[in-house]
């Protein structure tokens, strides 16, 4: 019926190697993407959570530290703003946002 060429069959097995290189190589990002996603987006994902957990738990009384280092103590708090008062100057109360808050501590907690 028909002959098969030499060069027929070298075309088709280099059409398939191709093609299976190709899925191996597909494959191969897949896995890397995977490892991205395990090890840096989820855990970040994670401790963002958290400190936004955080930060809407602030009740008056607690004693925060700020992202600039400032410990004080929280006085008033409404939806994203709080009162913090700072120092023993009793006159030192400054307004800011909940996300300005890198560290909680409860009364009576102890670290």
């Amino acid at each position: 019926m028909g002959i098969l060429l030499s060069g027929d069959a070298g075309a088709a097995g280099a059409a398939g190697e191709a093609t299976g290189s190709f899925l191996v190589m597909i494959l191969v990002y897949v896995a890397m993407f995977g490892a991205l996603y395990f090890f840096f987006f989820r855990p970040q994902r994670k401790q963002q959570k958290q400190l936004a957990a955080m930060q809407a738990a602030v009740e008056v009384g607690d004693v925060i530290l700020t992202t600039s280092g400032f410990y004080g103590v929280v006085i008033d708090v409404t939806d994203d703003m709080v009162i913090v008062e700072f120092g023993s100057n009793k006159n030192c109360r400054i307004p800011m946002e909940k996300s300005a808050i890198s560290r909680v501590e409860k009364p009576g907690e102890s670290q």
